[in-house]
């Protein structure tokens, strides 16, 4: 969290801010937001939710060999890769709240690996529905409350027997921004189940109770941090997720993503290594 504010501090000091058909500089989140809002009366539209990215190299220090024994021989370079959309079911007249379903997938896919036939080692897929409301609210010192949400999300490997991961969680999020950096918190609260059928009944004390997402436009380049669970567990359990993406062309940005900790996917959210990946993406935070 230290780190989070330090950047906060660092990055608002200089900002670069995108500009309106008047010349008016605005705000890279509220910018994000005004063109979220301009196609949700298109039905041919899916608006981005989280980044959307694929890493054509992604490193990983320390794969559990005991989990994946069944596939034998896995190399630590893969691609890993992020779809993640959503599509409003309702919006207001002023279109600043909504209810919105959205999907994301992450897969860890051992592309290079053709002594193995190239499989996918995990898949996490994370549907959810929230209501969101845009307050745009001022307060102060140059802040402003853009977003607030609240819902279900569900996530889960679709896997059975031993191998099977997932969860069910009520989830808040609120983002504030100062010029080009966005901060957001999201806390939540995970939906019990009976132990017996609980195949992560831990996994709380791993990927914790929220998470604090931190985003810096600097130009068409941006930066994003992530931390999770670190304060909850004394540093002991955390995890830290860090990417910058810069431009290659109009639509098409190069990509870099650096991971460490604990819960990189669902199947290991009880093991820790470190990633780092390089390829493109389509979309980022801001």
């Amino acid at each position: 969290m230290r780190s989070l504010l330090l950047a906060a501090a660092v990055l608002s000091s200089g900002q670069l801010m995108a500009q309106d058909e008047t010349g008016t500089e605005v705000p890279a989140l509220e910018e994000r937001l005004a063109n979220e809002r301009n196609t949700y009366e298109n039905p041919f539209v899916m608006t981005p939710h989280k980044p959307n990215y694929i890493l054509l190299g992604n490193y990983n220090d320390n794969l559990p060999e005991d989990i994946y024994a069944q596939y034998g021989d896995l190399q630590d370079t893969e691609v890993k890769f992020q779809l993640s959309l959503k599509i409003p079911a309702w919006v207001s007249k002023s279109k600043k709240l909504g209810l919105l379903f959205a999907y994301s997938q992450v897969s860890h896919w051992q592309a290079y690996n053709k002594k193995e036939s190239s499989p996918f080692r995990e898949t996490n897929y994370e549907p959810e529905v929230f209501l969101s409301w845009r307050p745009d609210y001022d307060l102060g010192a140059g802040w402003n409350l853009q977003l607030a949400q609240f819902g279900f999300v569900h996530q889960s490997n679709g896997r059975g027997g031993d191998l099977s991961r997932s969860w069910n969680r009520i989830k808040a999020s609120v983002a504030f921004e100062k010029g080009n950096f966005g901060l957001g918190i999201s806390p939540w609260y995970r939906i019990h189940e009976d132990r017996e059928n609980d195949d992560n009944h831990d996994i709380t004390d791993f990927l914790g109770h929220g998470k604090v997402q931190a985003a810096y436009k600097l130009g068409n380049h941006t930066f994003s941090l992530m931390s999770r669970n670190n304060l909850e567990s004394g540093f002991s359990k955390g995890a830290v997720e860090g990417s910058w993406s810069f431009p290659i062309t109009e639509r098409v940005k190069g990509y870099v993503q650096f991971f460490t900790g604990y819960g990189s996917n669902l199947i290991e959210y009880n093991h820790y290594n470190t990633t780092a990946g390089v390829g493109i993406a389509l979309t980022d935070w801001l």
